[in-house]
């Protein structure tokens, strides 16, 4: 059993958690808690730690009867979570790459996303970009790492399935897309058409920029269509996250009928 948090693997999990650096340099994250780790891909998974108390408990110990892992004293486990109330357990996870073809082999749905910063943000729109069927993420590099700790948590588990991919140049990127026939549609509270007007059957994606200042104009510039989220009351805007599940949602909605 681990019972000093100057071990070095101990201190491993610590740099992975804190620095972006760190994680992208050794191209592991940290996954914690028990449907995380259970989720992760087996074969992507470098190491397990689990707490004295955590496998204290029968039910625990069945679940993760068929992996290897390391055991830490109650005390260290604290000191390396990066939650108020551990679980117990989490892992190493080795980091998922994909290219931008992975994202398009089907007819893409794509959630495109510049300058996000908020990490809880970003990972509720991963989750809901599975629930509602996207083919993949694109986002720039201003937008808050994909492995930071509460983006992991917010993803529950659907980082490990759904695609994204990180572009150097955006705007680059979104002009690769257009010529390959791929319609933008740019959130913006200025937009010409309401969300639910235009035909999201075809191959397409949706642009949604920063929390406060929304997209800027040169990415804004790129889209085919602007589409707007009618407010009612006195409500100016809605979450980031809220309104990327509006459109993924409204396209999923759109192709299940076509089907």
């Amino acid at each position: 059993m681990i019972t000093s948090a100057s071990n070095l693997r101990m201190k491993q999990v610590i740099q992975l958690n804190k620095k972006s650096k760190t994680r992208y340099q050794e191209r592991v994250f940290v996954a914690e808690g028990i449907k995380m780790c259970l989720e992760a891909p087996r074969e992507q998974i470098q190491q397990m730690y689990v707490s004295e108390s955590f496998l204290a408990e029968e039910k625990n110990r069945q679940r993760i009867q068929d992996y290897s892992y390391e055991v830490v004293s109650d005390t260290v486990f604290s000191r390396i979570s990066e939650t108020k109330t551990p679980q117990g357990i989490l892992c190493l996870v080795q980091m998922p790459e994909y290219g931008l073809e992975e994202l398009l082999r089907q007819s893409p749905h794509l959630l495109i996303l510049e300058n996000i910063q908020d990490p809880g943000n970003l990972g509720t729109m991963i989750r809901a970009g599975e629930g509602a069927g996207v083919t993949g993420v694109i986002m720039d590099r201003t937008t808050v790492d994909m492995f930071n700790p509460k983006t992991i948590r917010s993803t529950m588990g659907s980082l490990f399935r759904v695609p994204f991919y990180v572009a150097a140049d955006l705007q680059e990127t979104l002009s690769e897309l257009k010529e390959r026939g791929i319609a933008l549609y740019a959130a913006c509270p200025d937009g010409e058409r309401l969300y639910d007007e235009p035909n999201y059957t075809s191959p397409c994606g949706f642009l949604i920029g920063n929390e406060a200042n929304g997209l800027s104009d040169r990415t804004a510039a790129l889209a085919d269509v602007r589409i707007s989220i009618p407010m009612e009351g006195q409500v100016e805007s809605l979450n980031a996250a809220v309104a990327s599940a509006l459109l993924m949602y409204e396209a999923s909605r759109q192709r299940r009928q076509r089907r």
